[in-house]
Parts: C-alpha cells; sequence; structure tokens
C-alpha cells in the first residue's frame, strides 16, 4: 500500500512547544517516524524556521530532518506560478506569500495532506474550497489541508 505523502508546515515544528498543540505535533511527528506516513517539507519552512524559530524549533526541525528522511520541497517556477494564481483570486494577499506557496509546492508536488496549525489563513473552510478551485482551474488535484489533530493515528482508540 502507497503511503499517503503529508507536507508539514512551519507551525507543525513549532506546535510540538505549545501546550494546545503539542500532544498533536509530536503524536504526527511519531506517526511519519513508525512509518505510517511519508514525510514531506520545503525550503520554505527551513528558511523560516532559520530566520527566526526559537531554538528548540529549529533542534526539532533538525532532529526530524535526520530521523525521517523528508522529502524537501525546492520552490519551483511552477509553485510561484500556481501561488501567484492564488493571489490573482484574491485568497489571500501577497503579504502571506509563504502560506500560500507552502500550498502550492505540496500541490505541484503531488502531496496528499498539507498538516497546518495556521486556522486563518490554511486550515480554514473557506480558503481550502478556494485553494482547491484554483487548483483544478490550472489542472492540479485538490488537496487535502488539515491539522494534525485530524490526521495523527495519537489518540485514537
Amino acid at each position: 500500500m502507497k503511503l499517503q505523502r503529508i507536507y508539514l508546515d512551519t507551525s507543525v515544528f513549532g506546535g510540538c512547544f505549545e501546550q494546545e498543540f503539542s500532544e498533536w505535533s509530536v503524536g504526527l511527528l511519531s506517526d511519519i517516524e513508525n512509518g505510517l506516513f511519508r514525510a514531506a517539507t520545503s525550503e520554505i519552512v527551513a528558511l523560516e524556521i532559520d530566520a527566526g524559530a526559537p531554538l528548540v524549533v529549529q533542534q526539532k526541525f533538525g532532529e526530524f530532518l535526520n530521523l525521517c528522511d523528508p522529502e524537501v520541497l525546492s520552490v519551483s517556477d511552477e509553485g510561484l506560478t500556481l501561488m501567484d494564481a492564488y493571489v490573482g483570486h484574491e485568497i489571500l494577499t501577497q503579504k502571506f506569500r509563504n502560506d500560500m506557496l507552502h500550498i502550492a509546492l505540496a500541490t505541484v508536488y503531488g502531496v496528499d495532506i498539507v498538516a497546518s496549525w495556521n486556522f486563518r489563513h490554511i486550515v480554514r473552510h473557506e480558503k481550502i474550497i478556494k485553494f482547491n478551485a484554483v487548483n483544478l482551474e490550472f489542472g492540479y488535484h485538490q488537496i487535502a489541508i488539515h491539522s494534525p489533530r485530524e490526521i495523527t493515528t495519537y489518540g485514537k482508540d
């Protein structure tokens, strides 16, 4: 059986150290370590973490890279074009470029699910509908977008 590929955005790693989110972020990372999912992340996540995440988040990301051997998605012209289409359809403003780039890269690289704690710009029903409408318009598949809590097997009977 083919493992689902899950794109982890920056918030998943930060979530490991926030009381409200830690059990679910840690649970999802454990699921990946245990081979239940195939992980993907991107150069954008690495840049965001290097640019200002607390040291514990930087360390967690480094451990993740070493333990899970994720696919690291590169920023591509195709991804940037799709991100620009999201801007053109007014899903988010240019100010939230990286949030849209996470979705665009996961889409163009054919990832199955995006995991994020960003409930304002990413894991939000009306945004998901808009992202997927643009994806279909441009010939891509629809992408599932969920919080780690909805994905992880942690805490499930």
